[in-house]
């Protein structure tokens, strides 16, 4: 007796589902595509997939990171922060999470920077937050200061007009003096002439998760000179002459755009069109630098030394609220193999 067609398409069916199911079961084990790696779902938040730790060899604490002539395995590295005095309840938050999560483990040293001496307090309480060697750093005035070309009448005038716009921190000098530091100064200060990697920790940041492996190792093992964990969108209102400066500096300096660059990440329009056209031509998309680990010879490089003085001169950091990620950002789309930078 034949089987009417619906039955035998319903056999087929079930037999496909079950083939399927097997598959799924029993199947290779699926690897989640890190970010970037299509652009298939790009709503899609890469925070949530598992990641787990990066392919290659790995430096554990199992030995080599003992204190003080045990540590042979550390590298030339620090974790780094530039912090106020009254800022000490939220850096050793900081830092207690960081030492509970990783350092206590490696035990790199902590240098802290800071444009007026640090109180015996801060000392106190933050050596007391690890077992590693900290560093208390003073900040030269002539890195600090405002530049001699700056008009102080344009900035009053300009900083008015940021606090108008509503752009966060706009009106605070000393917010603008830190920009202007962090993007082009701070490795130019003697504790850091030696030095080779940094990892930038913010007062008052969070590291949920345990790792277990040398991160500065796997930078340098690795050929990585940036690691970054997220990126944002700035505000267009705080860096209005930001790309049409680079764009000038470009137009000078042609040999300095890598062959392997990000230009389409920082120029994107599709995503958000009104951020491209309201910083005139950059999409404003940056890596956050509350979190930042990188190589110093990047910042030390011929391109980004004169990059940083065209910027400078251009008075941006102070007529504008130009930040230090957004500079720092752009100059790595730009001058840097785009394969060494590392989520």
């Amino acid at each position: 007796m034949a089987i009417a067609r619906p039955i035998r398409v319903l056999a087929l069916a079930a037999i496909g589902l079950w083939i399927f199911f097997i598959y799924q079961v029993f199947g290779p084990e699926k690897t989640p595509k890190p970010p970037g790696e299509t652009l298939e779902n790009m709503e899609r938040d890469p925070n949530l997939d598992l990641t787990g730790e990066p392919e290659g060899l790995l430096f554990r604490a199992d030995q080599g990171y003992g204190l003080g002539d045990q540590g042979t395995a550390r590298i030339n590295a620090t974790l780094l922060s530039l912090v106020r005095n009254e800022e000490i309840d939220g850096m050793v938050q900081a830092m207690q999470d960081l030492e509970r999560t990783w350092n206590s483990k490696f035990n790199y040293p902590w240098t802290f920077f800071n444009d007026v001496p640090f109180t015996d307090e801060f000392k106190k309480r933050t050596q007391a937050e690890t077992k590693a060697e900290c560093r208390y750093e003073l900040i030269p005035k002539e890195h600090w200061e405002v530049p001699s070309w700056i008009d102080e009448e344009i900035f009053a005038e300009s900083a008015k007009i940021l606090q108008e716009n509503d752009i966060q921190y706009g009106a605070m000098k000393s917010y603008h003096q830190m920009c202007r530091w962090n993007s082009g100064l701070f490795y130019k200060h003697p504790a850091l002439e030696h030095m080779q990697f940094y990892w930038r920790v913010e007062p008052k940041v969070h590291f949920f998760c345990d790792v277990d492996y040398d991160v500065f190792r796997y930078m340098a093992d690795h050929n990585k000179t940036y690691g970054f964990t997220i990126n944002l969108y700035d505000a267009p209102a705080s860096i209005p002459t930001l790309w049409p400066e680079t764009v000038k500096f470009l137009a000078a300096h042609p040999e300095y755009i890598h062959e392997n660059n990000a230009m389409n990440w920082l120029t994107d329009k599709q995503r958000r069109p009104e951020h491209n056209k309201n910083a005139n031509g950059y999409s404003t998309c940056h890596f956050w630098s509350n979190f930042e680990i990188a190589d110093l010879s990047v910042w030390r490089s011929q391109a980004y030394e004169d990059y940083f003085n065209h910027l400078d001169r251009a008075g941006g950091f102070f007529y504008e609220r130009w930040g230090d990620a957004p500079v720092h950002s752009i100059a790595l789309g730009l001058f840097e193999d785009a394969s060494k930078i590392h989520w």
